[in-house]
């Protein structure tokens, strides 16, 4: 692997670099932050392939063995890890990434060898404003009559079911694995709440613009754009504590510019670009040592002191059990819809 201590010239690498991940307003957000700012300091072409979902992203890497026809893979850590026990992603060290040694490493450990964080968010309640009188405070709120009809939830395919379901099960005196029955109780009681079900965020965030859902779970950096775009929602982290959706920058082992990718991923781990990231993304970051206003810290993760809320997922358990979960998700959950 390239080492990337030093300065590196721009003939070290090739002259494109591929980077897949998601379109919307990520993918201005990350042109104008990162890409731009990396082109013009290596002297690389990024070409941007916003095609596919993290599961689909790395299914299509599964497909071909490692040689998916892009370097860089935006996923998340359940991806890097199920890629690090495929031997289908390479494994990332501080010699290769040396800016991995400043991450957070609770936060580290969760993605894996293979996987670098670049962003955290977390599951939160988003609400409307100006339907609920009072502003909710825990999860339970999603309980409430007055939202009988007026929330909408994600299909399991979603990995913020899994997170629902774990938080659920610990709110009713269960656990996260093993004590798993409360959840899959107050999960099917919640669904009879709901309008549906449904996968991809953009059509959940749709329901709760527009006004037909008032409250439902929602990953916090998406729920802060709606927030800035002057909406009439606002979002919380419920009293009970939450579950962080940590992703993770990833490279094929079949990539054809593995330089490149490496010192991309080493410049989006950068402090500048961290900051850049977290305040144009309205992300959390796994480095505690960024600068950023105070209104976009208090609302993200960015401190060891922001990690006691949070309950971190066994995301290697968690794919033991998927299938299991799956099937009582869809007969015990799904059923007792609306």
């Amino acid at each position: 692997m390239l080492a990337l201590g030093g300065a590196v010239p721009a003939s070290a690498f090739a002259e494109t670099l591929i980077v897949n991940s998601y379109g919307g307003p990520y993918e201005a957000i990350i042109e104008e932050r990162i890409i731009k700012p990396f082109e013009e300091k290596y002297g690389v072409d990024v070409i941007y392939d916003a095609v596919g979902s993290a599961s689909q992203d790395y299914a299509k890497i599964k497909a071909t063995r490692g040689q998916p026809g892009f370097d860089v893979a935006v996923m998340t850590a359940s991806q890097s890890l199920q890629g690090c026990k495929d031997r289908l992603l390479e494994k990332l060290d501080t010699v290769a990434v040396p800016n991995l040694g400043k991450l957070e490493p609770t936060l580290a450990a969760v993605a894996g060898p293979c996987g670098a964080v670049h962003e955290v968010q977390y599951l939160a309640l988003l609400y409307r404003t100006d339907k609920l009188a009072l502003a909710p405070t825990s999860w339970s709120s999603l309980f409430d009559p007055q939202l009988d009809g007026k929330i909408v939830l994600p299909t399991f395919q979603n990995v913020m079911a899994v997170f629902l379901l774990e938080i659920m099960s610990v709110m009713r005196g269960g656990d996260m694995i093993d004590n798993i029955e409360p959840g899959f109780a107050a999960m099917a009681e919640l669904s009879r709440q709901s309008i549906g079900f449904e996968q991809s965020s953009a059509i959940l965030e749709s329901y709760i613009k527009d006004g037909t859902v008032w409250a439902m779970p929602f990953w916090n950096g998406r729920a802060q754009l709606l927030v800035d775009q002057g909406l009439p929602v606002d979002y919380i982290r419920p009293k009970e504590g939450t579950i962080p959706l940590i992703a993770t920058l990833n490279v094929p082992v079949g990539a054809q510019n593995k330089k490149a990718a490496l010192a991309f991923i080493d410049f989006f781990l950068e402090k500048s670009s961290q900051e850049a990231w977290v305040t144009g993304y309205q992300v959390g970051s796994a480095r505690t040592d960024i600068e950023i206003p105070v209104d976009v810290r208090k609302r993200q993760i960015t401190s060891k002191a922001d990690l006691d809320g949070l309950k971190l997922p066994d995301l290697s358990r968690i794919a033991d059990k998927l299938s299991e979960w799956g099937e009582r998700w869809e007969r015990d959950v799904v059923s007792q819809a609306n």
